[in-house]
């Protein structure tokens, strides 16, 4: 590969790369804890249920950033797809997947 193709492919990158640490990845948190699923609060259960209908749910994780907490709950629909949706003690949908 001849040096002038190797120097616009490192200048081609280079915006690619400034993009990305400009914009962020998303929000980081800080602490993420495994967290057994009857110990999640019953409205978060309660909301992805109606979200997700269909899904048995069977793991739990809570996501904390400083005061802010998040209940990422992941389970299985009927058809065997595996399903997470991330909800705040409020009830408030930020994620489904």
């Amino acid at each position: 590969m001849s040096q002038m193709k190797r120097t616009m492919r490192q200048y081609l990158s280079l915006p690619s790369v400034l993009l990305l640490l400009l914009t962020g990845c998303g929000e980081v948190f800080e602490k993420t804890e495994m967290l057994p699923i009857d110990k999640v609060p019953e409205k978060v259960i309660a909301v992805a249920k109606e979200k997700l209908p269909g899904v048995t749910f069977d793991t739990a994780w809570t996501e904390k950033n400083g005061d802010k907490t998040v209940y990422e709950v992941r389970g299985k629909s009927k058809d065997g797809k595996t399903r997470d949706i991330k909800v705040t003690p409020d009830g408030t949908v930020l994620e489904v997947d």
